[in-house]
C-alpha cells in the first residue's frame, strides 16, 4: 500500500501548506464578516429612514359636524365659515386663547378642503341636509400626535385643553388616517400640513432632462473622438489626464465654475432648471466620457479590422459596427453618472437652487429646486413635522436612485453582446 503520509504533495511533507489553507479560511470568514457588517449597516440605515419617513405618506382628518345654518350664513366666506365650523365642534373653547387652540386643531389652509367637501355634499344650499359631517385635514401637532397612537407622552407635549379635546375625538372615532396625496403632488410650503415634493420633483426632471441632453451628446462624441480618431500627441495626453483628473474634482467647485461662467458671464436665469443642468452635465461628463472610451476599447479589435478590411470608411466601422457593441457600457455609464447628478446638493446651491420655491416650474427657465435641495431645506425646519417628510423625500430619492441603477443594470444584460 502507498503510505499518503510521505507523499510528495502531503501536509506532512509540506509542513506551511496547513497554514496556508488556515489562512485561507480565516480570509473567507473575514470576507463573509465584512459583507454581513455592510448589509447590516445598510439594512439599519434605510430601516431607520424608512421608519421615520413612513408617515410622511399619510396624513391624519377630523370629522366635523357641519350645519346647514352656518354654510347659509357664511357661504362665500370659506375663511371665516372654517372658523365657525371650528368652534361648533368644539364649543367648550373659553376665550382668545382657547379659541386660538381650537382653530390650531385644524390644518393651516384647510377652507380650500372645506369648500371642496361642500361641493361634494351637494351643489345647491337648499339640497344640503340640516346636518352633516365632513373630514378635514388636521394640523402637523394633531396628525403627529395621532400618528404616535396618543400616548401619554404626545398627549402631554400639547396644552392640556388640546390634549383632552384629541383625546375625546379618538374616543369618538373622529380620527382617520388616509394616504397623503399632497406630499407628492403639492410643491414646498412654510406649512408642514401642506409641504410637498412635487415641485422638487418637477424640477428635477428637468434638470436632469438638461443634463442628459448636454452630457451624453457631448461625452460619447468626444469619447469617440478621443479613442478613434484623435492623434496621439501631447496634447490628447494632456487632455486625457485632465480628464481623468476631474472625475475626482469636489461637485461644490462645478457649482463654483457654473456660477461664474453661466450665471454671471452668460446671465442665465439664476436658480433655472436650465442652469441646474448644464452645471451637472460638467460634472457628469468626464464620468461618461472615460465609461465610453472604456466601452470602447472592450471591442475586439478584429471587429474594426474586418469592417475596414471589406472597404467601409473609419467612420463607418466606428459608428455602424463598434459603436452599437459598445453602447451598452456607453449607457451604463450614462445612467450612472445621472443617479450621481440626482442625488447632488453643493453645486445646485451654488446657482441659487436653494431658494424656496413654492410652485412647480413651468419650463426649464422658471424658479425651480430640486430633490436633494428640497431634503436640505426642509431638514433645516424647527417643526417636527418637517423631519418626518425629510425622511419621506429621502425614501423617494432613494428609490429613484435605485431604479435607475437597475435600468442601469438591465440596459446592460439586455443589449450587452457575447463574442
Amino acid at each position: 500500500m502507498t503510505d499518503t503520509n510521505n507523499h510528495p504533495l502531503s501536509r506532512g511533507a509540506l509542513p506551511g501548506l496547513a497554514a496556508r489553507y488556515a489562512a485561507e479560511r480565516r480570509f473567507e470568514r473575514y470576507g463573509k464578516i465584512a459583507v454581513i457588517f455592510s448589509l447590516a449597516f445598510l439594512t439599519f440605515l434605510i430601516g431607520a429612514i424608512a421608519i421615520k419617513g413612513a408617515g410622511a405618506f399619510v396624513k391624519t382628518e377630523i370629522r366635523l359636524e357641519v350645519t346647514k345654518e352656518l354654510v347659509t350664513t357664511y357661504a362665500g366666506d370659506d375663511f371665516t365659515l372654517l372658523r365657525k365650523v371650528i368652534l361648533h365642534n368644539f364649543s367648550d373653547a373659553q376665550g382668545r386663547l382657547g379659541r386660538k387652540e381650537a382653530y390650531n386643531m385644524i390644518a393651516v389652509g384647510a377652507e380650500e378642503a372645506l369648500a371642496e367637501a361642500l361641493i361634494d355634499v351637494a351643489l345647491e344650499i337648499s339640497e344640503m341636509p340640516a346636518t352633516f359631517d365632513l373630514w378635514l385635514p388636521a394640523s402637523d401637532d394633531v396628525d403627529m400626535a395621532n400618528k404616535a397612537e396618543l400616548t401619554q407622552e404626545t398627549l402631554a407635549r400639547g396644552s392640556p385643553q388640546a390634549a383632552q379635546w384629541l383625546q375625546k375625538l379618538s374616543d369618538d372615532g373622529r380620527l382617520k388616517k388616509t394616504f397623503n396625496t399632497g406630499f407628492l403632488v403639492n410643491g414646498d410650503s412654510r406649512d408642514p400640513e401642506r409641504a410637498g415634493i412635487g415641485g422638487a420633483f418637477i424640477g428635477s426632471l428637468f434638470t436632469l432632462f438638461v443634463c442628459l441632453t448636454l452630457s451624453f451628446t457631448i461625452g460619447i462624441f468626444a469619447a469617440i473622438y478621443l479613442e478613434e480618431f484623435a492623434p496621439k500627441n501631447k496634447l490628447t495626453t494632456f487632455l486625457e489626464v485632465n480628464i481623468n483628473n476631474l472625475a475626482t474634482v469636489p461637485s461644490i467647485i462645478f457649482g463654483l465654475l457654473g456660477l461664474a461662467v453661466f450665471l454671471n458671464y452668460f446671465g442665465l436665469p439664476r436658480s433655472s432648471s436650465l442652469a441646474g443642468g448644464m452645471v451637472l452635465s460638467l460634472m457628469t461628463l468626464p464620468t461618461i466620457i472615460i465609461a465610453s472610451r472604456v466601452s470602447l476599447q472592450a471591442v475586439p479589435p478584429s471587429i474594426k479590422e474586418a469592417a475596414l478590411a471589406i472597404g467601409t470608411s473609419k467612420i463607418q466601422a466606428v459608428f455602424h459596427h463598434m459603436l452599437p457593441l459598445a453602447m451598452p457600457g456607453m449607457l451604463t455609464g450614462t445612467i450612472l453618472g445621472m443617479a450621481r447628478a440626482l442625488g447632488e446638493t453643493a453645486p445646485l446651491m451654488m446657482i441659487g437652487m436653494v431658494a424656496f420655491i413654492a410652485d412647480a416650474p413651468g419650463n426649464f427657465t422658471d424658479p425651480a429646486t430640486a430633490l436633494p435641495v428640497q431634503v436640505y431645506l426642509w431638514a433645516d425646519s424647527p417643526e417636527r413635522a418637517f423631519a418626518e417628510k425629510t425622511a419621506g423625500a429621502i425614501l423617494v430619492l432613494i428609490f429613484f436612485l435605485v431604479l435607475m441603477n437597475l435600468t442601469a443594470i438591465i440596459l446592460r444584460k439586455k443589449l450587452e453582446k457575447k463574442w
